[in-house]
């Protein structure tokens, strides 16, 4: 029986992003979902009903002992991790991948807020995962989930600048990683194409077939 995985896009994008690495995990021989969410305009909050309706209609149909995988990408990272806390099927979910997403808030965006506050106001998303807003939402930490998260350091964008320490171009390596992690790596891409990687897609594989990014022996 194939195993099961829900991907979910970034800020300002749609599930069309996620359709390449949809390609590549299929060939892993995974059933593999998107999904269309209002990560732009909308906070975190006001997106999870959206998510959770999917996520509900999928578990539905699983037989026994069956578990649904999420990996998701940039700000769909943080609405899984605030997902994990609400969920009424905690044991219907199995293991978590991030990339590339700012669980420790993201730096561009407190400098929106700070020098370009009627922008942030409107991109309700991205006020979301600004540092001090994203420390009052719930997210978990790794305890009671299996998670691992993938962060870039081609800081290839323009507004890397802005970052000064090792980044992706968006985020930086050190807002990826936090405590409770199962695993952790870092690979040479940036924030928009990391995703689209078949390396990103291999290590995603092996998380979720085994818990780890090393490839089981076989």
């Amino acid at each position: 029986m194939k195993k099961k995985v829900i991907l979910i896009h970034g800020y300002f994008k749609t599930e069309k992003d996620m359709y390449v690495l949809k390609s590549n995990l299929e060939k892993h021989d995974f059933e593999v979902y998107t999904i269309n969410l209002s990560l732009t305009f909308k906070t975190i909050r006001n997106n999870l009903p959206i998510f959770r309706r999917k996520f509900n209609q999928i578990a539905a149909g699983l037989t026994r002992g069956e578990k649904i995988d999420l990996v998701g990408h940039s700000t769909g990272g943080i609405l899984i991790r605030n997902f994990l806390t609400l969920t009424e099927y905690p044991e219907k979910i199995g293991r978590v991948v991030l990339i590339a997403a700012p669980n420790r808030g993201s730096k561009l965006a407190s400098i929106t807020k700070k020098y370009f506050k009627p922008f942030i106001d409107l991109f309700r998303t991205l006020k979301s995962i600004e540092i001090d807003n994203l420390n009052n939402l719930r997210l978990a930490d790794g305890s009671d989930f299996e998670m691992a998260a993938i962060a870039g350091n081609n800081n290839n964008l323009l507004l890397a600048k802005f970052l000064k320490k090792e980044n992706d171009g968006r985020i930086r390596v050190e807002s990826v990683e936090f405590s409770g992690l199962k695993d952790f790596i870092i690979l040479p891409y940036g924030h928009k194409d990391i995703h689209y990687q078949e390396e990103t897609a291999d290590l995603v594989a092996n998380f979720l077939e085994s818990g780890s990014f090393q490839r089981p022996a076989e």
